[in-house]
């Protein structure tokens, strides 16, 4: 029996997702990835599509649907073999900070411009010299009256070209405590004050917009605050979970696509007159790999029923986050070996792949901070 059941209903919602992205991204992939920036007009079509924020309440004109259907969003857009568009950011991560801590007012103002596509969504917490420690960031946010200044910088910020509206976090200098200092507060593009930096050139997700962003006298109305001040380390923390399950479902996702190619590819493909997967040394490797996609898939799936239930599976997803992100890793470089020859050009399609996954261990916590956390709970 699955654990997660899926409805005709889910399948149907698939089938859509596939069709959309099969006709409106894909094709387009490799320009955008020329490009290095995916358009901003893509965001609205996947919007009207109903692909963007699909847990949102019908309240604030959003879909209303389970996570199921952020799961069937997240594995179709991994099949695309790249990862410029980055939905699961946008809906999943960043888009229920405000749906479960925002006000009634900030709700109606902005998730339906996030279901629509209309607003697109960042995250700014990673700062030049402060990354997976959030208690060190210097960005700071001091009360003026009736409005709010944030100083600081942050780097390494997915959707930060694109961004029109990011959930800021900021500290007050004059809280001792830097945990009880952070707080989260909502900047929109074009207040005064707020600048985004040049769009970096990384290693992979070419098209993946991710820039600088930078807050020099920005003053944003108090309302702005985005659930309660001081509790900004709090509300990162009950999110994180969730995010490192995200990401999970993108290293599964991943792999099984690779999987299903190599597999495809040995059946197929020929050396002296013999298909590939006829060799014992080939043979090995695949079962390695679909052995590894297996793994993951099993533990992904309980931990998306565990989550559904509202179960604190916390250490479970730093475990998962962890592991699917360095197996992936792991997929992509083997499948690469087997392809020996082929794969030394940009023709391979798995080039773009093997650049892609390489910063999964490291986005949303390292491999390295999700061991720490789960020794720490386990007693060590």
């Amino acid at each position: 029996m699955d654990v997660l059941q899926y409805t005709d209903a889910h399948q149907q919602f698939r089938e859509h997702a596939r069709t959309f992205l099969a006709n409106e991204v894909i094709p387009f992939v490799d320009q955008w990835e020329k490009d290095k920036i995916v358009p901003r007009d893509i965001w609205r079509s996947i919007g009207k599509a109903g692909l963007l924020c699909t847990t949102v309440p019908e309240l604030y004109q959003g879909p209303g649907h389970d996570f199921l259907h952020a799961v069937i969003v997240n594995e179709e857009l991994s099949r695309t073999n790249h990862y410029g568009l980055m939905a699961s950011l946008h809906s999943d991560i960043i888009a229920p900070y405000i749906a479960t801590f925002g006000s009634e007012e900030q709700k109606h103002k902005y998730l339906p411009g996030c279901v629509s596509g209309d607003i697109v969504l960042a995250l700014a917490m990673t700062e030049p010299d402060a990354g997976s420690d959030v208690a060190s960031m210097t960005a700071t946010a001091v009360e003026e009256g009736d409005e709010i200044v944030i100083d600081g910088a942050k780097t390494f910020i997915s959707n930060g070209i694109h961004c029109d509206l990011v959930v800021v976090a900021a500290k007050d200098p004059a809280v001792e405590n830097p945990h009880a200092a952070v707080s989260l507060y909502l900047v929109e593009d074009g207040t005064p004050g707020f600048n985004k930096g040049n769009k970096l050139d990384k290693m992979g997700m070419y098209s993946q917009d991710t820039s600088e962003l930078f807050f020099s006298g920005c003053r944003i109305p108090k309302e702005n605050l985005l659930g309660t001040k001081g509790q900004g380390f709090i509300m990162l923390m009950k999110k994180l979970q969730q995010e490192r399950l995200v990401c999970s479902i993108m290293a599964v996702a991943t792999a099984e696509h690779v999987c299903r190619q190599m597999l495809s590819h040995c059946k197929t493909s020929s050396v002296s007159g013999k298909p590939i997967c006829k060799s014992q040394s080939i043979q090995f490797k695949l079962v390695e790999i679909a052995t590894d996609v297996q793994i993951g898939r099993s533990f992904l799936d309980q931990l998306i029923a565990d989550h559904m239930e509202g179960k604190d599976v916390n250490t479970q997803t730093s475990m998962a986050k962890y592991w699917t992100c360095e197996m992936v890793n792991r997929v992509v470089r083997e499948s690469l070996d087997i392809l020996g020859m082929e794969a030394v050009t940009e023709n391979c399609h798995l080039v773009r792949t093997f650049r892609d996954v390489r910063v999964m261990p490291i986005f949303a916590g390292t491999s390295e901070v999700m061991k720490v956390i789960v020794a720490k709970n386990l007693g060590f």
